[in-house]
Formats: structure tokens, C-alpha cells, sequence
């Protein structure tokens, strides 16, 4: 009985080994669960800039047809501080576990991660673009433009996180392959856009950042 549960410890600490070797596994929950705050709290202000209030019920219902150029550029901005706040999140909480758990944090693996994540993301990012310049009408903006971007954001998200997950943890297959299902759903349900945005860039991150919190990082 001894010997078996020493082959049992030999195997897992070889297992944790190799996965150490040729995954990234620094990836912080906590920078998930701030991800998914600051996704609500600018998705919340968006609703704002569109329809003048918080009231998330039957929000398709006020948004104008035409938004004007300086609420576009609103949105634009919003999401911008989003996107630098989550980024600086995933630093400084991925930074900290490196340092707890004595792992390496920019090496190779994370170099390719990187690489995995950008290629589906600056795509994604460039057809946003195209639907945002395509949809200008003169001075104000057409609702298409709300109605195509939040689909898209997630699919090419999930795409990335897809790409990307077989240098990391697998949670974050399983966040990828949700994205794309929220963003399938959001691209048939188009006026109900938003509602599956902060879903996906919400409500999933917390509970993704949770379950890793959870799972490894719990003392």
C-alpha cells in the first residue's frame, strides 16, 4: 500500500512537472472576477450614454436608431478603459501568484500565449472597426452598429481564449467555447446585444475567476 501511494506522488509530482514545462499556469482568478466587474460597470455606463438611465429592461426599446458621433466616441472610450483596466488587472494579480508560486512569468510560454491570444483579437478588433466605419451615416451612427459589435466581440474572443487554451489551464477552453455560444445566441438576438455582452465579459468572467480562485489559488 505504501509503495502504491508513492507511485501515486512520483506520477503527480512528474504530472505537475511537465504541466509547468509546457503550460502557462500563472493565470490569476482574481484578475477574471475584476475583468468581469469593470465589463459590467462600462457596460452599465454604455446603457447610460444610450438611453439615459440604468434600467436594463426592454433597453432595445430607447436606443435611438441614429447615436450621435459624441456618444459614439462615448462607447468607444468606455471600452478602451475597460479593456486597460482588465489588461492592468491580469498583470498585477497574475505578477503576485507568479512570485507566491516561484513560477517564471515572462518566459516562452507566456510569449506564445500572448501571441495565441493577439492573432484572433486584432482580427476581431479590425472587423469591429469595419462595422463601426461602415456603419456612419453622416453625422450619427445606424443601431447596426450596436446590433453586430457585441456578437462579434465575443465570438472573436472566444476564438482567442480557444486559440490560446492549450498553452494554459483548461478553464479557459471552457470560457473560450462559452463566448462563442453567447456570441452565436447574441448574433441571432441582435437587439439583445448588450444583455449578452455583459454575460459573456461579465457574468462569465466572475464566475470563471471564481472557479480558479477556488481551485487554485485558496489557501
Amino acid at each position: 500500500m505504501g509503495h502504491s501511494q508513492q507511485h501515486l506522488d512520483d506520477l503527480n509530482q512528474i504530472r505537475n512537472l511537465m504541466e509547468r514545462s509546457s503550460r502557462f499556469i500563472s493565470l490569476s482568478g482574481l484578475s477574471g472576477i475584476f475583468a468581469g466587474v469593470f465589463a459590467l460597470i462600462g457596460a452599465f455606463a454604455a446603457l447610460y450614454a444610450l438611453t439615459g438611465n440604468f434600467n436594463i429592461l426592454n433597453y432595445e426599446e430607447r436606443i435611438p436608431i441614429y447615436i450621435n458621433i459624441s456618444t459614439l466616441f462615448f462607447i468607444i472610450a468606455d471600452g478602451a478603459i475597460v479593456l486597460i483596466l482588465s489588461i492592468a488587472a491580469a498583470i498585477f494579480f497574475t505578477t503576485q501568484k507568479a512570485k507566491k508560486q516561484a513560477l517564471p512569468l515572462w518566459d516562452g510560454k507566456a510569449f506564445k500565449l500572448i501571441v495565441n491570444l493577439l492573432l484572433p483579437l486584432v482580427a476581431g478588433g479590425f472587423f469591429c472597426l469595419i462595422l463601426m466605419y461602415h456603419s456612419l451615416v453622416r453625422d450619427a451612427a445606424s443601431y447596426t452598429l450596436f446590433t453586430l459589435i457585441p456578437p462579434a466581440t465575443l465570438i472573436f474572443y472566444g476564438l482567442a481564449l480557444l486559440n490560446a487554451s492549450h498553452l494554459t489551464l483548461d478553464e479557459i477552453k471552457w470560457l473560450g467555447i462559452s463566448q462563442i455560444i453567447l456570441g452565436l445566441i447574441a448574433s441571432v438576438l441582435l437587439a439583445y446585444g448588450l444583455i449578452f455582452w455583459m454575460l459573456g465579459f461579465g457574468v462569465l468572467h466572475i464566475v470563471y475567476g471564481a472557479i480558479m480562485w477556488f481551485k487554485y489559488e485558496r489557501v
